[in-house]
């Protein structure tokens, strides 16, 4: 059977008090939208229709190619939203999964057997129900005395005989796709000026078919995001479930409450991480790292076996060994290679720096790149904004940068060459050649002498 998939993104949620469409609200990284789309690429091949609305433009624009869009120009109710796509998924598909744009903690295994629940039921809908003493606003599902389900109550047009009823409408449905068509137009009109989808479960049960409810295991699932107070509550339990799957699989958290992980990360295994560590983007961690505490990695690669302590980084690449911190920070275009060590309250950006360099603390790195075990000492700044444009710093192999050197760029240091402390380098400095001074001038080779100026 073709199944196509409906996401409801057409409401302007006033309770969220933003000027952003309720949908691209983000939810540990991700906005709401996206976490609907991932759950629906999973039932099927065929891109998802997005009922636009409030900030359809914008909404567009994130979601890019990956759906369809049809446009409810009113607010006139979900059955009239859904009644938008009918031109795009009418004759091109079997069944139809309606969710909404708002319930982020759905799982893919709850809509995919939903879908299994419809192809082997008779009747035109199954749907999907909960029990919770907390209405969250969803409508009442009522039963006949067998046991049927007869209807569905939206909550602001119930009774309150039909208010104490705790078996909610989670709002996900399958539909048959024929009937489905068929049967909206015969939705009418409810008494506060709007269409209920929900309206369709009456219309089957009044025609003598059974309609399919399954029950959510798991009631958090069901949670929608109406207030910024629901998108703190969910993005809650988002990260105990994302926490616990890394932990699962042989990450340690000494306080995971206090670590923060965002979806698309990936961790090694016998990696720890610290309190108060955050991890975003598509930072990957390989095995064996000890991460944090007070951490900011975002976008980043980290190989195996680093040590990295209140650091921000973003956009960079960390080979293994590498250790860090505390007060370190890397920039976009960072790329520290093996075994590198940077001190306490260093700074990198977009410089090469490799394989057993060791810089010391206070020291800025910025467009430069730097040769397998040079050393670069306390204070040492390269220069390399010359009020127009950025320039490179190139250091050779095995050279040794003095404390508080001043790197003018653009400039080459070559191999096994020294500066003395508190040098201003403005010139290119040969290899093995020792300079010292304001403005550095040469003293003498190192190509013959193991003696150093500073160690």
């Amino acid at each position: 059977m073709k199944v196509s998939a409906v996401i409801m993104a057409a409401g302007q949620s006033k309770r969220m008090k933003s000027a952003r469409p309720k949908v691209l609200h983000t939810l540990l990284g991700k906005p709401l939208i996206e976490y609907a789309l991932d759950v629906v690429n999973s039932i099927s091949d065929k891109k998802p229709v997005v009922i636009l609305g409030h900030g359809a433009e914008e909404v567009k624009k994130m979601i890019g190619d990956r759906a369809l869009f049809a446009l409810q120009n009113e607010q006139l109710g979900t059955a009239d939203a859904v009644n938008s796509a009918r031109s795009l998924l009418e004759s091109t598909t079997d069944l139809v999964v309606v969710i909404s744009a708002d319930m982020p903690l759905l799982r893919a295994e709850t809509i995919q057997y939903l879908v299994e629940i419809q192809k082997n039921n008779s009747g035109p809908i199954s749907m999907l129900t909960l029990v919770s003493p907390d209405s969250r606003g969803f409508g009442r599902v009522v039963r006949s005395l067998s046991g049927e389900v007869v209807g569905i109550v939206e909550e602001k047009v119930a009774a309150v005989g039909q208010l104490v009823i705790n078996e909610l409408n989670a709002s996900i449905y399958c539909f048959k796709s024929d009937w489905l068509w068929k049967n909206l137009q015969k939705v009418n009109k409810s008494v506060v000026g709007e269409y209920y989808l929900t309206d369709l479960v009456g219309i089957a049960a009044d025609q003598g078919f059974k309609v399919q409810a399954v029950r959510i295991e798991d009631p958090e699932e069901a949670m929608g995001i109406n207030t910024r107070v629901h998108l703190a509550e969910a993005e809650a339990i988002l990260r105990r479930r994302v926490n616990t799957e890394w932990m699962l699989n042989g990450v340690t958290m000494l306080d995971p409450t206090r670590v923060y992980i965002e979806k698309d990360v990936t961790i090694g295994k016998d990696t720890i991480l610290f309190p108060d560590t955050y991890l975003k983007g598509k930072t990957s961690i390989a095995d064996g790292c000890e991460i944090g505490p007070n951490t900011l990695i975002s976008d980043t690669q980290i190989g195996n076996h680093c040590h990295i302590q209140m650091a921000v980084m973003e956009n960079a690449i960390i080979e293994d060994g590498v250790s860090m911190g505390p007060f370190v920070h890397l920039r976009p275009g960072a790329h520290l290679a093996k075994g590198v060590h940077m001190g306490n309250f260093g700074e990198v950006k977009n410089s090469y720096l490799g394989p057993g360099v060791k810089m010391g603390h206070f020291s800025y790195i910025g467009d430069a790149t730097i040769g397998e075990n040079v050393n670069i000492s306390a204070g040492v700044i390269t220069c390399n904004f010359d009020g127009k444009k950025k320039n490179r710093t190139e250091i050779g192999a095995n050279a040794f940068i003095g404390s508080d050197t001043m790197l003018r760029a653009p400039l080459k240091i070559g191999e096994g060459a020294y500066t003395g402390a508190g040098s201003v380098v403005t010139h290119d400095v040969a290899p093995h050649e020792v300079v010292a001074g304001v403005p550095a001038r040469p003293l003498k080779s190192k190509k013959n002498d193991t003696s150093t100026l500073e160690k």
